[in-house]
């Protein structure tokens, strides 16, 4: 439903503001969906659990209260590796969906350039995390698979960073975008079963919700380093960017910095990642 949700915006956004003056109507387009969502959620659910068992091992629940999980969580090497790598990865991720735009008009590539680019990011990575999940429920090769995405994501955004700064380039782009999309989404719901097998018999909503806890706040963090780290210059003609009274930004250190973090979570997570698959043992 997450990425769901970034693609129709990606697709929808250029088209309801034209122009600055028409944000506020997006943003009431926006909060329609959110605010149903809400109160379904809070008026519609009365139970915590479901009708039927997920899996084998919920049958008979040995989960542990939250307070004890948080501590066994916060001392499993394992998961706290997986939850800074993966957090930081869904960071990048929202980072490079709410930068593309200001990334691109730089060098003179439309908003509904742009939003194509976001579209083909989030359909290329569902169409990425479908195909590896089949992959994965046949061989069970969780790390494996992500630690091998991982690292063709970070080759996507090393490529994607060094062809965003060159114009006439609308193809490379869409073909970056959409690798950076199909590698990098495909780990995100293996991931999550990785966070509930290495922290086994911690409940799964407390394991994956602390990953989003993670990954929001390094996705505040990087998007504040990443505009911080941009570099005003003058107008520019070729420009599709609304300017302000200093001219537009030059994007060139940030998604550099966006790559390299991205390399050196991959690498950390590639050299330092091990555990055990405890749930399916306890399950067989």
């Amino acid at each position: 439903a997450n990425p769901l949700g970034i693609l129709i915006a990606n697709v929808q956004s250029p088209a309801l503001v034209p122009e600055g003056k028409h944000i506020p109507l997006m943003l009431g387009v926006y909060a329609v969906p959110a605010v149903t969502a809400c109160a379904l959620a809070t008026v519609g659910i009365h139970e915590k659990v479901p009708p039927t068992p997920p899996s084998a091992s919920a049958t008979n629940s040995t989960s542990k209260p939250f307070l004890t999980g948080l501590k066994m969580l916060l001392r499993n090497k394992p998961y706290i590796i997986l939850a800074v790598c993966f957090g930081g990865g869904i960071g990048m991720f929202t980072c490079f969906s709410a930068l593309l735009e200001q990334i691109l008009c730089e060098k003179g590539y439309s908003n509904e350039f742009a939003g194509l680019n976001g579209a083909l990011f989030t359909v290329c990575g569902l169409m990425g995390a479908f195909l590896l999940g089949l992959y994965v429920d046949r061989t069970r090769k969780f790390i494996e698979s992500t630690k091998i995405c991982f690292c063709l994501s970070a080759l996507a955004s090393i490529m994607f960073a060094v062809t965003s700064r060159f114009r006439h380039q609308a193809v490379m782009l869409a073909i970056t975008s959409s690798l950076f999309g199909f590698f990098g989404f495909a780990i995100y719901p293996i991931a999550m079963e990785l966070a509930v097998e290495c922290s086994y018999p911690v409940g799964e909503g407390t394991s994956t919700g602390l990953i989003f806890v993670a990954s929001q706040i390094e996705g505040v963090i990087l998007m504040i380093l990443l505009q911080a780290l941009t570099v005003r210059v003058s107008e520019d003609p070729v420009s599709t960017c609304a300017l302000d009274q200093g001219g537009a930004l030059d994007w060139t250190t940030p998604v550099l910095v966006l790559a390299g973090l991205c390399s050196t979570m991959a690498c950390f997570y590639v050299i330092f990642f091990h555990t055990d698959y405890k749930r399916l043992h306890a399950e067989t």
